[in-house]
C-alpha cells in the first residue's frame, strides 16, 4: 500500500506559523480587540459577510451598569467596561467555529494518514509517561512531607522541632 499524502488545509497552515509581534491592548477571548477583532469584522461587513451595526464596530466598549442602571465601578474605583452584546456575540460565533475547525483537523489527518497518526499518539504517551510518573511520584512525596509537618507530635512519637528546643533549654537549665 503507497504511501497517502495529505497536504494542510491553508488556514490550518497559517494558525500554525509564529508570528512576530504580539497586539496589547483589551482582549476579547484572549484575543486583541482593536487590532484584530474591530478590523476583522469592519472587513466582514464590507463583503457582507457579517452585518454588525456601525456603533457596535465604532464603539466597542460599553460602561457595565448595575441592574438599576447605575455605572459599575471595580474595587479600585475604576469604571466596569463591557463589550458591546452584538460584537461580544459575534466574537463568540468565531470562537465556535474556529474549536470546530480545530476538532476536525486532526479528523481529516486520520482518515488521510491512520498508521502515521497513530504512531505519533504512541510516540506522544512514550516520551509523557516518565514525566507523567515523575509528577505524581513528587506530588505522594510533597504530600506526605506536608502531613508529617502537620501532624501532631503525640501521635509519632517524636517531638516537633521546637518543642525539641524547649526540652533542650530545660536541661541546659537544670
Amino acid at each position: 500500500m503507497g504511501k497517502t499524502t495529505f497536504q494542510t488545509p491553508a488556514g490550518i497552515a497559517k494558525m500554525l506559523r509564529p508570528v512576530a509581534t504580539k497586539p496589547q491592548g483589551r482582549k476579547v477571548w484572549s484575543i486583541d480587540l482593536e487590532t484584530v477583532w474591530i478590523p476583522f469584522f469592519t472587513a466582514s461587513n464590507t463583503v457582507g459577510d457579517t452585518n454588525i451595526s456601525h456603533d457596535a464596530l465604532g464603539a466597542p466598549l460599553r460602561l457595565g451598569k448595575d441592574k438599576d442602571g447605575s455605572v459599575k465601578f471595580r474595587d479600585d474605583g475604576r469604571p466596569v467596561l463591557m463589550v458591546a452584546k452584538e460584537l461580544s456575540k459575534a466574537v463568540g460565533d468565531v470562537r465556535q467555529n474556529i474549536i470546530a475547525e480545530l476538532m476536525n483537523y486532526p479528523q481529516l489527518v486520520y482518515k488521510a494518514k491512520p498508521q502515521e497518526y497513530q504512531a505519533q499518539l504512541e510516540a506522544n504517551h512514550k516520551a509523557g509517561q516518565p514525566i507523567m510518573d515523575k509528577m505524581a511520584r513528587e506530588i505522594t512525596e510533597a504530600q506526605i512531607a506536608k502531613a508529617a509537618a502537620e501532624a501532631p507530635a503525640e501521635s509519632t512519637g517524636q517531638s516537633t522541632p521546637t518543642e525539641a528546643l524547649a526540652q533542650e533549654k530545660e536541661l541546659v537549665a537544670a
